[in-house]
């Protein structure tokens, strides 16, 4: 336990009647992960003052870490009447605003915030990433600047997550990175060092909120299977997600040699379950993503820890010693702004669900698409879709006569105010087809129905990059100096269909439009697609097993391990 907690146990035990002890030690409980020493703290506040401003919002951030965000909301609204010039319970509001699904709500609540502290960086950072996702490019650039600057002169801990999103270098991503591990790190102290067993069957731990009907389940639900059935690998799934009762949870169940349920546990409660476990190579399925635990990472649970595929970038952290990756999306001259040591695999780093059916379609009707006409698709998620990807977007339907743009709709009114981008493109805004978030095999269906995927920068698509490819819809992107740059692009290489990764913006309208406007080649350009989904390797998740043996193994032995 740090000793800050230690030492704020000992105050209100000492003396039970210290509001501010109580108040700080919510906080301290809350930063640890033990949301129910955090509500014990913040309740017990609460009744030495009821009402206080101080003590609803920790109750409020307490309800909102245990996902009862309605509540959360309505107690962080109540602090924030109370004393509406306190940036920090602004920003804990916009936090449960979000979750509350109430989007515009959260961002009034980040631009009250960054009004009142308008140098603040993570505040500022916030600010950023909600507007993104809301599609709100009012004064983004000057807020992108701020954040990049205060991440340059080490000014800030900005979420690395929010800042991959930013045009920004992968040297910019790992001192971001480096920021937010140190902030991470700073008071807690790591478990006794352990080795990686000598000899024996090995015990693999993967660590993730996704273990479910989830992006990260449907990756690597396969490959865990094909695990599973070559027996070398003990495989120990960490889920910090509760059983959401979908297919997928019960095959990640069945594959797993363990299932340990550490959903809601304290942080250290976690690292002593994987230290318990035994295990001796540990993957982080989530990093900065949002929604994991790097605090459980930073206690050094493993011997052996290593990031893949959650998270496209580095971690910056001292405790992760090891990136899985592959060569084309983390080529050599981007190692030297990586923290972890890179270890490639010689196919795409993505691995896919390819047991998966493609459903037959509804009709073009149904999906709201006109029933003629070349259908562009891109189903990232809003924060990807900046100015610079939606103006390519654009000029590519100018250059395509009666296509349409089909898109994932955005929280708030994210999908109104890409309409009215459109618009001001010179655009008839109905040449924009939304979709609403679906069910996975009924969204993966619609693809049936797309002809070319426009994927967007610098954040591009990655799960929604396979499941296009899978479902036989091609995919464009511009890859560029970062991992998340370059997920796409990794896709395209391993399919040997290198000529769909274009080198700018002015090569990826001209490829569009050419292939817009010839529909022999879109038909060639498609069948080419189904073969090489049957011949390249990406989607053989039998071989990719086996390298990802190899390179546990690799690993295992670099320390210490003799073999089986």
């Amino acid at each position: 336990m740090d000793p800050q907690r230690v030492q704020l146990r000992g105050a209100v035990q000492r003396n039970p009647h210290d509001f501010i002890a109580w108040v700080m030690l919510a906080d301290a409980e809350l930063e640890a992960g033990d949301t129910a020493a955090g509500e014990h703290a913040a309740a017990r506040a609460l009744q030495l003052r009821p009402g206080h401003p101080e003590a609803l919002a920790r109750l409020g951030r307490t309800r909102w870490m245990q996902g009862r965000h309605d509540e959360a909301a309505a107690l962080l609204r109540q602090a924030a009447a109370l004393v509406p010039e306190h940036p920090g319970i602004a920003l804990w509001l916009g936090h449960a605003l979000e979750d509350a699904g109430q989007p515009e709500a959260a961002a009034d609540a980040y631009r009250h915030a960054h009004r009142l502290l308008p140098g603040e960086p993570y505040i500022t950072a916030q600010l950023l990433n909600w507007q993104r996702r809301l599609c709100d490019w009012r004064g983004i650039d000057a807020l992108s600047n701020q954040v990049r600057q205060a991440v340059a002169h080490g000014q800030a801990v900005v979420e690395p997550f929010a800042f991959l999103s930013e045009d920004s270098s992968a040297a910019e991503q790992l001192a971001c990175a480096r920021q937010r591990a140190a902030a991470i790190a700073d008071g807690l102290r790591a478990l006794p060092a352990t080795q990686v067993r000598r000899q024996g069957r090995l015990r693999v731990g993967f660590l993730s909120n996704g273990f479910g009907a989830h992006p990260t389940g449907l990756l690597t639900v396969a490959l865990f299977e094909q695990l599973r059935a070559r027996g070398p690998l003990e495989l120990h799934l960490f889920a910090l997600n509760g059983d959401d009762g979908s297919a997928i949870r019960a095959r990640l169940q069945a594959a797993a040699d363990v299932l340990h349920d550490v959903a809601s546990l304290p942080h250290p409660s976690i690292a002593a379950c994987i230290r318990d476990a035994g295990i001796d190579v540990l993957f982080d399925l989530r990093g900065w993503g949002g929604g994991g635990t790097p605090a459980v990472l930073a206690l050094r649970p493993a011997p052996v820890q290593v990031n893949w595929l959650a998270y496209p970038g580095t971690s910056g952290a001292a405790w992760m010693d090891y990136v899985l990756a592959d060569g084309y999306v983390l080529p050599d001259a981007m190692a030297s702004a990586f923290s972890e040591q890179v270890r490639r695999l010689p196919r795409a780093f993505q691995p896919s669900d390819n047991t998966r059916m493609v459903e037959a379609a509804p009709t073009r009707e149904a999906c709201g698409l006109p029933a003629q006409g070349v259908v562009f698709c891109c189903f990232n998620n809003s924060y990807k879709l900046n100015p610079r990807s939606m103006q390519r977007a654009f000029a590519v339907l100018q250059g395509v006569p009666g296509s349409v743009l089909w898109l994932l709709s955005g929280p708030g009114d994210a999908d109104a105010r890409l309409r009215a981008a459109a618009h001001g493109a010179g655009l008839d805004p109905a040449r924009l087809v939304f979709m609403p978030k679906l069910p996975h095999p009924t969204y993966l269906a619609r693809y049936r129905h797309a002809d070319l995927f426009l994927d967007t920068h610098p954040y591009n698509a990655h799960t929604t990059a396979s499941d296009a490819l899978w479902a036989g819809c091609p995919v464009l992107t511009c890859p560029g100096g970062t991992f998340a740059s370059r997920v796409a692009g990794s896709l395209n290489h391993h399919l040997r269909m290198d000529e769909m990764n274009v080198a700018d913006d002015r090569a990826f309208v001209a490829t569009a439009v050419a292939l817009g406007n010839d529909p022999a080649a879109l038909a060639a350009l498609r069948a080419r697609l189904a073969t090489a989904r049957e011949t390249s390797g990406v989607f053989d998740m039998a071989g990719f097993a086996e390298d990802f043996r190899v390179q546990v193994e690799g690993m295992a032995r670099e320390h210490g391990w003799k073999g089986v």
